[in-house]
């Protein structure tokens, strides 16, 4: 069996003089709408060059881990795979998306030999719906995955495709480029059970007062904190709650915090971290309660959001607008977590102006960092480039706190 570093030899290397690339990210979500990996691509968008800005990254941050336990789907044009630094990637955590060859002269049968090595190797390929044509026949039993963009195909074209992959493959089939919940319905109903796109991010207005009123508790406890109320009657407000105090105890004791002991009360609690520090904890119960309905995917792009708006503000600004920013990232997504307009989500909870005016106006030190993270998720390269300068954050620097991100709030959902 080939081992991935007798693939490309001396990749560190060459990676090390490689040219520092952006990297960008979109959820694949499940049949839960929980996040199963991230598919992850550079900025500006290049055919070739999308596994040379991961590697860049990785080997910044010293880990073959992208995101944490999560996979990633990383593309790799098929006339480029001898640039692909194997050894400097988890293969079981990485999936190598192949595009077909350009060139029509290319020898198809000795290409498959030359994906079997890499799968030999355990890494996973996806392809696009090109593996289905009988050209491609040697190559499919080497598909894991087969991607659909349903930005660029019928509804029609759709049907036929998954019904080829299914009767011609064991490949999972991923629906890229669903941005509405119709779109999700209607590849739920044609047996698709991954789904990459924009939808699960949308706010669904929900008027259950059951809901209004389970998000009592959280607004109420997190504007105490925040104001550094007396320790017995926020003890007070969590004992009306035992589901939300469980809560609060499994996440900060959770390894994303990083403590050396276990919390056992809150009171315990805030001796060990202080109300100021608990500010985030009380931030994160938004991501977890979800009861508005929202994707679980929602979430932990919220939870990726805020912890990456702090690393990129650690590198520009004091510790306590540090904070601030881990607050707008978390709350940038909480018309979606709640379910009801943004400016009506913050109206009940106690936030700082530089907060409200980074969400509401776009307005402010904050707000830059706001755009840049959220760049980091559409792969808009003009807002990118455009934050990226304003803060004067280099590529490397941002995607450091990227995959620092990703890594701290799968630890937390661990």
């Amino acid at each position: 069996m080939s081992s991935p570093s007798d693939l490309v030899p001396d990749a560190a290397a060459e990676a090390a003089a490689a040219p520092h690339n952006a990297l960008s990210r979109q959820a694949i979500v499940d049949e839960r709408r929980a996040v199963f990996g991230y598919a992850l691509f550079e900025q500006p968008r290049d055919r070739s060059n999308d596994s040379g800005a991961v590697v860049d990254a990785l080997s910044d941050s010293g880990t073959k881990s992208v995101a944490g336990e999560k996979i990633v789907f990383i593309h790799c044009a098929f006339e480029n795979l001898d640039g692909v630094h194997f050894d400097l990637l988890d293969p079981d955590k990485v999936v190598l998306q192949i595009s077909a060859p350009v060139s029509p002269e290319t020898d198809l049968d000795e290409g498959a030999a030359r994906l079997g090595r890499i799968v030999e190797s355990g890494f996973r390929l996806a392809f696009g719906p090109t593996v289905l044509e009988p050209a491609y026949a040697a190559w499919r039993p080497h598909a894991s995955f087969i991607k659909l963009d349903l930005g660029l195909l019928s509804i029609e074209d759709v049907e036929r495709i998954i019904k080829a992959a299914r009767a011609s493959s064991h490949a999972q089939v991923v629906a890229e480029q669903v941005d509405t919940a119709e779109q999700y319905q209607l590849m739920k109903k044609l047996g698709v059970k991954l789904f990459q796109g924009q939808w699960f991010s949308q706010p669904s207005m929900i008027n259950d007062k059951a809901v209004q009123t389970s998000m009592a508790t959280i607004v109420q406890l997190i504007n105490l904190v925040r104001r550094e109320a007396d320790l017995g009657d926020i003890e007070e407000l969590i004992k009306k709650d035992p589901a939300l105090s469980f809560k609060l105890l499994r996440m900060i004791n959770s390894c994303g915090f990083g403590l050396s002991v276990e919390i056992t009360s809150f009171r315990h609690a805030v001796m060990i971290l202080g109300l100021n520090k608990l500010n985030r904890w009380a931030t994160l119960l938004m991501t977890v309660a979800r009861p508005g309905g929202a994707a679980p995917a929602a979430g932990s792009t919220a939870v990726v959001r805020g912890r990456l708006m702090e690393l990129l503000a650690a590198e520009l600004l004091p510790q306590e607008d540090c904070d601030d920013a881990f607050v707008v990232g978390v709350f940038s997504l909480l018309d979606t977590l709640l379910g009801m307009p943004l400016d009506r989500a913050l109206a009940s909870v106690n936030l700082p102006d530089p907060v409200l005016a980074a969400l509401l106006r776009n307005e402010g030190k904050l707000a830059p960092f706001l755009a840049l993270t959220k760049a980091c998720e559409s792969g808009d390269d003009a807002a990118f480039a455009a934050a990226a300068e304003q803060l004067h954050l280099t590529n490397h620097q941002i995607n450091w706190a990227h995959l620092q991100a990703l890594m701290w709030a799968d630890m937390l959902e661990q």
